[in-house]
């Protein structure tokens, strides 16, 4: 039975070959090996549709041992860092922080080749209205619905960029070092202040909102976008509960919070742009 995995646009048919060596023949053999795999993995219990493995794939440049290994990781986080998870989609604060573009995706690509891009927006809200660990639910659960369906996302991956316009310390002060780590498990970040012409160097003025001197869309517009796409995700991300690891039945030794992220005292300073 062929794979139900969405053909890439020509811009990224070659790039993803060269770059992830992904070869259309080779994806549906990769693709049932890692059904295969995770219905052996007595502890795992993932989602396994075409496109979600076909993203962990391109994750892993094709490495099958990798891409196991990214699954894993990923089940085992969403069950060991309950901050990932603090409130869900249906939850009243989570449409609010939606809302806020405190996690802002921007879904305009000017170059199918670039990154995507998300701008963390750390003073979009008002100190105290939200936690941390209920803004990163939220971003945790945009980048769930990229990984469906957005190809950019998943070929050309993402830059982070930290806006600290307008943060006071009351806006960090939930922010630990422990909390950090874990923010920034995937990734680099690049931070910018008040002056974003630095920022056009990583970022096109085309795909930014109108608020950071781009043509992109406003932020109320770009938020509007996301509110609808999380409500023709709803029964997929309902689905999402279900998922995880049972530590107490994984093979050999179980993961611990305390082995993947260690103690906040060995917590290293991270570099940033």
């Amino acid at each position: 039975m062929p794979v139900a995995v969405r053909p890439l646009p020509p811009e990224l048919v070659e790039k993803a070959k060269v770059e992830l060596f992904e070869d259309p023949k080779k994806l549906e053999d990769s693709i049932q090996h890692l059904k295969e795999w995770i219905a052996k993995q007595p502890h795992l219990k993932a989602r396994t549709e075409d496109q979600w493995l076909a993203a962990f794939l391109r994750g892993t440049k094709f490495s099958l041992e990798r891409a196991k290994e990214k699954i894993d990781l990923y089940y085992s986080l969403k069950t060991l860092v309950p901050e990932l998870q603090t409130i869900n989609h249906r939850h009243p604060k989570f449409m609010e922080i939606v809302k806020t573009g405190v996690n802002l995706f921007l879904p305009k690509s000017n170059n199918l080749t670039d990154p995507r891009v998300v701008i963390f927006r750390v003073a979009a809200h008002t100190p105290g209205q939200f936690t941390m660990p209920e803004i990163m639910s939220v971003g945790n659960t945009l980048q769930k619905i990229m990984y469906m369906e957005d190809d950019i996302f998943t070929v050309n991956g993402i830059v982070n960029v930290m806006d600290m316009k307008g943060a006071t310390m009351s806006h960090f002060s939930q922010m630990t070092p422990l909390l950090m780590k874990k923010m920034v498990v995937a990734g680099q970040i690049l931070v910018h202040g008040k002056d974003f012409e630095p920022l056009y160097k990583y970022v096109s003025k085309d795909i930014l909102p109108l608020e950071y001197g781009g043509n992109g869309g406003t932020i109320q517009e770009i938020t509007d976008y996301w509110v609808k796409k999380i409500e023709e995700y709803s029964e997929w991300l309902d689905e999402e509960e279900k998922y995880g690891t049972d530590e107490s039945k994984r093979p050999g030794k179980p993961k611990t919070s305390e082995e993947m992220f260690g103690v906040e005292g060995s917590f290293r300073q991270l570099e940033v742009d």
